[in-house]
């Protein structure tokens, strides 16, 4: 049976719940997940609210298939709400979690605040993952501009969704983890973190500052048992490369053996290890979750084997 649509709430047939808040709009329909076998809200509270900003098809989705299958609850974050609906129905039939999608807008910050106002409501957060970023005024961030082409305006809305909006977002959630003792923010960076690039003025100016946000809070906060930490994506990350979540996980290991033995189906092309494959790379961001305090990671790299270093 497919899912269906009803008064802002998403349910399958196996009656797992996705809550829709569109704080844009001011309303707000809530039920709590009943039915799954295995699984229940209170199970999965006492891990706290895993919060992803900047939910796209690729790794943000990725990453919150991730949490949602370790047993937390997730609420998903970006502009287009009705994006945000497929996806938390998707996480939440695959993982059988409870999944929250709530509109916000990076660039405002009224946007930011109310769209908090909701992820608070549901619990503690106990994770931050902010993973929006802007793109030009041609629509995208991998095409390069030349300088004397870029707007003012298009430049602060780069400045404000890569450096204004995860300070805004890391305060709403820092007092909660603080009062904890306990809680993890990761920092989606990416090569214009490290380096300036010729027409990329404005994402990399905006990365500069994350990157310099994320070091900052990293020291501040280390000895309340808050881990911040920057994650570098240093090159192009792909669709999924496989059907599920867990079967990629299962033929990762077969796939790579093939690949160094050569021949048959299974052998990796050079093309498809050049782009990132994005249930891999969340596995990074869990990792980095639950690494132990005694030997932090403050900022990763990652990258396709295939792009020199």
């Amino acid at each position: 049976m497919p899912p269906v649509q009803q008064e802002g709430v998403i349910q399958t047939a196996q009656k797992i719940t996705c809550d829709i808040i569109d704080q844009a709009e001011g309303e707000r329909t809530r039920k709590r997940m009943r039915g799954v076998p295995g699984s229940s809200a209170s199970s999965s509270s006492s891990k706290g609210i895993a919060a992803i900003v900047g939910v796209g098809s690729n790794l943000g989705r990725s990453i919150a298939r991730k949490f949602a299958h370790e047993g937390f609850s997730v609420a998903i974050l970006s502009r287009d709400l009705g994006m945000l609906s497929r996806f938390a129905d998707e996480i939440a039939r695959e993982e059988k979690a409870q999944v929250f999608a709530i509109r916000i807008d990076c660039s405002d910050t009224r946007s930011i605040r109310e769209a908090f106002e909701g992820v608070l409501s549901l619990g503690f957060v106990e994770i931050l993952v902010y993973n929006a970023h802007s793109s030009n005024s041609d629509g995208n961030a991998l095409v390069p501009t030349n300088f004397t082409d870029i707007r003012p305006e298009n430049f602060k809305k780069s400045l404000s969704v890569s450096t204004v909006g995860p300070f805004h977002c890391a305060q709403q959630v820092m007092s909660g983890m603080v009062e904890k003792g306990r809680g993890t923010i990761l920092f989606t960076g990416c090569s214009a973190s490290l380096n300036g690039m010729a027409g990329f003025s404005q994402l990399c100016c905006g990365k500069f500052g994350l990157r310099g946000l994320s070091q900052c809070l990293a020291r501040e906060f280390e000895t309340y048992g808050i881990h911040v930490a920057h994650v570098v994506i240093d090159g192009v990350v792909g669709p999924p490369r496989g059907p599920s979540s867990l079967q990629r996980t299962t033929l990762l290991g077969e796939q790579q053996r093939q690949s160094v033995v050569g021949g048959g189906e299974g052998t990796t092309s050079l093309m498809s290890t050049a782009v990132m494959d994005p249930d891999v790379v969340a596995q990074t961001y869990w990792h980095l979750h639950i690494q132990d305090r005694a030997a932090w990671t403050h900022e990763i790299d990652l990258r396709p084997s295939t792009v020199p270093s």
